[in-house]
């Protein structure tokens, strides 16, 4: 089943001046997934209360492509991927928590798929807990679960595969959405 994406919703290359909020929205959005899903006890903080760091999110900016996702014109979330060739990764797709469940970032999903027609094979990553966002891709976006990184399954990218996540030693999923595209013959 083909799902509907809005129409109302753009994405807009991140400028400068608008840097800081971005950074702080992203933050405020990842901290409500961990806040609704562990409450006060959560301890996967990285930084002075922070689910995800200024240098963490600082390096996917700068590493990739940043966009502010709109909503009638108003700056409601964000996403960064980074695209080599026909390979894309998701670093960081966000929506600000006041306007969750409304399909926005469905549609700015869609967006990026749109922006980026050469990529056949979208990856991303996930932590254990964020029941929100494996439904997201899995269910709406239309990713597949291909690997648990945990303490008997290290991540090959990290440079200390030794060593278990210290943020996150319950683990993280890694996702891949394949997509085939029509060779142009097909009628």
């Amino acid at each position: 089943m083909k799902m509907k994406s809005r129409t109302d919703v753009t994405l807009k290359c991140l400028e400068q001046s608008d840097r800081e909020s971005f950074i702080k929205d992203n933050q405020e959005a990842f901290n409500y997934g961990a806040m609704e899903e562990f409450g006060l006890r959560d301890d996967h903080f990285e930084e002075d209360g922070q689910i995800i760091s200024r240098e963490t999110i600082e390096q996917s900016i700068d590493g990739g492509e940043a966009y502010r996702i709109m909503l009638d014109g108003k700056a409601v979330g964000g996403v960064v991927v980074k695209v080599d060739g026909t390979h894309g990764d998701l670093e960081l797709l966000f929506v600000s928590p006041h306007i969750h469940s409304n399909g926005v970032g469905f549609a700015a999903w869609c967006g990026i798929e749109r922006l980026y027609p050469q990529v056949t094979v979208w990856e991303t990553v996930t932590p254990y807990f964020e029941k929100r966002n494996i439904h997201f891709y899995v269910n709406r976006c239309g990713f597949h679960i291909v690997e648990f990184y945990n303490s008997h399954h290290h991540d090959p990218n990290e440079p200390d595969i030794e060593e278990t996540d210290e943020q996150f030693p319950e683990g993280m999923f890694r996702f891949e959405k394949k997509i085939k595209r029509n060779s142009g013959n097909d009628k």
